[in-house]
């Protein structure tokens, strides 16, 4: 990589895995809101917090991080990435901030507004700015997935390990600081956002400087969605609906299993240890296995994301759709049942899972950049994580109400149907190839 490649692939490591910090820190926090909160007061109406309304809460927030992308994919084919992600990296900050101050789930519910609003031009800015300015692109994207998988990792395992020694809102102010200086850090970054393009029309598309108006949107929108991107897109929706479904309620899921029994702390460290952490001996403080399970699932998915990036240069793009959405159909129908085996088969189990989640992410990445063209590249990563965490952001509900009315099998068996229409996706994409 040369150095504009290594000054953007920097930038977009931070950003990306600043925003998957927060975004995976929320399910910690589920937990704890089903059991401080009762009632959910909106004055005309109240609810009680089950899973269900929690649910439709996260989905909330999470629907936003992905409806707000393809106004950002607009924007950012304007203004360039840049400002959007600097942005990004404020609002985020600001989220957190509110939510260590919140007194009820009605702010909570802001709050994650605000975090999704902030968070959804992200992915159109930094993938496009590695698609058009990173000439080594499916290394770049390794990187890129690599950073958002230690964020996602080390997001909910920072936030369980400080939860030790604080309460949940102290912990979400703590959170909220790191995003505040990346957006200093981003605003004085130097490089050349279109190093690796040249401005040039692809398949009679525009691809000069973006969309100028609402019917430049209309006309570009329709070509990509009537070619093979539209394949594309229900890959992607797929990918999102499955992610959320899987993650929201894992770490609640976990917490019922043989072997997730909560440990008291005072049995793992000693006296000075508990002394100097302002723990105090028998009050009562426990580690939650379940958290940690979770986080590591989480981190393992590096390995997912750096493998899937090299592979996007190396094989076709739809093979790789294909074959690892089979692979996640196939862990979906195990997971009940590997579940009752006991610790041991569930980690491993939870292993591939971590590697096979991530793994298809920089594979769905590079197959845009294949099938769109370069001047509305902000568009098409748009639509892509519309797909990805708007429809996506559908799964947490689904899940929610699933686990409400039904039961974790019927749960793994919708998100097995699922994957199984991604590997379809793939296969007519391959065939069209």
């Amino acid at each position: 990589m040369n150095a504009n490649d290594r000054a953007i692939t920097a930038l977009v490591m931070l950003a990306h895995g600043l925003v998957h910090t927060y975004e995976m820190a929320v399910p910690i926090f589920v937990v704890i809101w089903l059991t401080e909160f009762d009632l959910i007061n909106l004055g005309v109406a109240q609810f009680d917090v089950t899973t269900a309304t929690v649910g439709v809460i996260v989905t909330l927030g999470y629907g936003l991080f992905g409806a707000g992308a393809l106004p950002g994919g607009i924007v950012v084919d304007r203004i360039g990435s840049r400002r959007l992600i600097t942005g990004c990296l404020l609002g985020m900050g600001g989220s957190y901030i509110l939510l260590g101050l919140a007194p009820n789930m009605v702010v909570i519910a802001l709050a994650l507004v605000l975090w999704g609003l902030s968070a959804s031009v992200y992915h159109p800015a930094g993938l496009s700015l590695i698609s058009k300015g990173v000439k080594q692109r499916g290394t770049g994207l390794a990187y890129h997935g690599v950073a958002g998988n230690l964020g996602i990792g080390l997001g909910p395992l920072v936030a369980a390990i400080l939860l030790l020694v604080a309460e949940w809102r102290t912990v979400a102010l703590i959170l909220g600081v790191p995003a505040l200086l990346a957006a200093v850090y981003a605003s004085q970054a130097s490089f050349d956002e279109t190093a690796a393009v040249a401005a040039a029309t692809d398949g009679g598309s525009k691809a000069s400087s973006g969309i100028d108006s609402l019917g430049e949107f209309l006309t570009e929108s329709k070509h990509l969605l009537t070619g093979s991107f539209l394949l594309v897109f229900v890959v992607v929706m797929c990918s999102g609906l499955y992610y959320r479904g899987v993650l929201t309620f894992l770490p609640e899921l976990l917490r019922d299993l043989p072997g997730f029994e909560p440990i008291p702390i005072e049995t793992l460290l000693p006296s000075s240890v508990l002394s100097a952490l302002g723990i105090e001996a028998g009050a009562g403080q426990t580690l939650k296995p379940q958290d940690y399970f979770y986080a590591g699932l989480l981190l393992i998915g590096v390995f997912g994301q750096y493998a899937g990036g090299k592979l996007s240069d190396r094989i076709p793009v739809e093979y790789g759709i294909a074959g690892s959405f089979l692979g996640l159909a196939i862990l979906a129908v195990l997971f009940v049942p590997v579940s009752g085996m006991g610790l041991g088969p569930l980690a491993v189990l939870g292993a591939l899972l971590g590697v096979a989640l991530f793994v298809v992410q920089p594979l769905y990445q590079a197959s845009v950049a294949e099938y769109t063209p370069a001047g509305t590249r902000g568009l098409s990563y748009g639509f892509t994580y519309l797909g990805v965490f708007g429809v996506g952001a559908l799964g947490g509900g689904l899940a929610g109400s699933i686990l409400a009315f039904a039961n974790a099998t019927a749960l793994f068996a919708t998100l097995a149907g699922i994957a199984l229409v991604a590997v379809l996706a793939g296969i007519v994409l391959a065939r069209r190839v």
